[in-house]
């Protein structure tokens, strides 16, 4: 994936405007009187945070991480992180999704690491991914890892039923009607009606990237002609009854995989392992492939993926760093992720990937390299996308629609539109520019 720096103002209406308060004014953990432990409050949602603190712990007698259960449901934990930048009563370390950070930073909650991590990460991390934690050439966040998309498919339903993994769109279309016919109470995918990062990952592979900057100004565009294709498109697989309609991958989505209702669904790295931990009992069942292009060309996107942020007021935060290096960049760090045999996290440390890969079994997979497939969907990854600063309202304006578009009452492509109008309003609210 190739670097790019064409958005060299790149939040500079947000970030620019916040360096007076979120600079490095940290004490750098001086509170502590030397050669005494220092405890680093970690907060986090992430699968196997508990067990990193843990390993964490055991090797390094300095520093002491006490880890902080955190709600599941992102839009709670970010509200719950947000009240605590604004009482101060932070935590040292915290978990922030790509798409957030922005955001983040915007309001002025993140510490500017660039002189303590700035070389960090751009020594370990590629051009791609340090684009997402640099904002206005600062450097806010230390990546954790990537989440390249790919598709999930019963394996043995489509060998019994002489079905192939779609190469494009137009195929997928013919396997989810195939697969309709085949069995009236079986999909080969899934409408999210209550989360919009499926569409949002479609988009960004059809090259509809959303934000962008001119000048001091922030360029919006989830109404552009590459999203309203594919908002259209599946406008027409629900319409047509093709695909299941779920408020999200939770409950009935797994009722619907234990069931087999659900034969294939599009999601990210660190949905295999949900896969393998909540539906053992399918074990040699399913496989993976590429998603599906426009034009059968091998082109993807990423799901969320993560960094870790150092609040902005932490008491210790040259503890909190070295912890998020060991976490982030060290081989055993990796390992300790995969202690609990419940996560595929793909490092967003290159050289790392192996590491996870030896720690994964793939015999959930029937012994599938699913590693190799998600390195082709990371590599393939469509460049230049960027989050913008009022992501909580774009992401409430798309699910709060999303579901009128299953009961009829909406079309999709009105939906990107208006959730465009929403952001802009969001954006001009915060008294950043939009430019028309």
């Amino acid at each position: 994936m190739r670097k790019t720096r064409s958005l060299v103002a790149l939040a500079a209406a947000v970030v620019l405007s916040m360096t007076a308060a979120c600079s490095t004014g940290s004490d750098a953990g001086s509170n502590d009187a030397e050669g005494k432990v220092q405890e680093v409050t970690f907060w986090s949602f992430l699968r196997g945070s508990d067990t990193v603190a843990a390993a964490f712990n055991k090797t390094h007698p300095g520093i002491k991480v006490k880890f902080v259960t955190m709600p599941a449901t992102t839009t709670d934990y970010y509200t719950k992180l947000s009240n605590a930048i604004k009482s101060g009563d932070v935590p040292d370390v915290a978990v922030s999704e790509y798409a957030r950070l922005p955001e983040i930073v915007s309001l002025g909650g993140a510490t500017d690491l660039s002189d303590q991590a700035g070389s960090l990460v751009d020594k370990n991390f590629p051009d791609s991914i340090q684009n997402l934690v640099q904002l206005g050439d600062k450097t806010w966040a230390v990546p954790r890892d990537a989440s390249p998309m790919v598709y999930f498919y019963r394996k043995d339903f489509f060998t019994k039923n002489h079905l192939t993994a779609p190469k494009t769109w137009a195929d997928y279309k013919k396997l989810l009607a195939k697969v309709k016919s085949i069995d009236g109470g079986k999909r080969a995918g899934a409408y999210l009606n209550g989360n919009y990062n499926l569409l949002t990952s479609m988009a960004w592979q059809a090259g509809g990237n959303w934000f962008g900057t001119e000048g001091d100004s922030w360029k919006i565009g989830i109404d552009n002609a590459a999203s309203l294709k594919v908002a259209s498109y599946w406008q027409g697989l629900v319409k047509d009854g093709l695909v299941s309609t779920l408020p999200d991958y939770t409950d009935q989505f797994w009722s619907d995989i234990q069931k087999g209702s659900l034969v294939g669904y599009f999601c990210a790295s660190y949905c295999a392992g949900n896969l393998k931990a909540t539906v053992p009992d399918e074990s040699g069942d399913w496989a993976v492939a590429q998603l599906p292009s426009w034009d059968g060309t091998t082109t993807s996107s990423m799901w969320g993926g993560s960094s870790f942020i150092v609040p902005k007021g932490a008491k210790h935060s040259e503890a909190a760093l070295e912890f998020i290096r060991w976490i982030t960049t060290e081989a055993d760090g990796v390992k300790a992720w995969y202690a609990n045999d419940a996560t595929s996290m793909y490092p967003a440390k290159q050289s790392l990937v192996t590491t996870a890969k030896s720690q994964f079994s793939t015999d959930y997979f029937g012994g599938q390299d699913i590693f190799a497939e998600l390195t082709a969907s990371y590599d393939a990854v469509v460049p230049d996308w960027r989050w913008g600063p009022t992501m909580a309202t774009t992401e409430t304006a798309f699910d709060d629609r999303l579901g009128k578009v299953t009961s009829g009452s909406a079309d999709l492509t009105d939906v990107f539109r208006q959730v465009q109008d929403a952001t802009v309003q969001a954006t001009e609210a915060r008294g950043l520019t939009v430019a028309k």
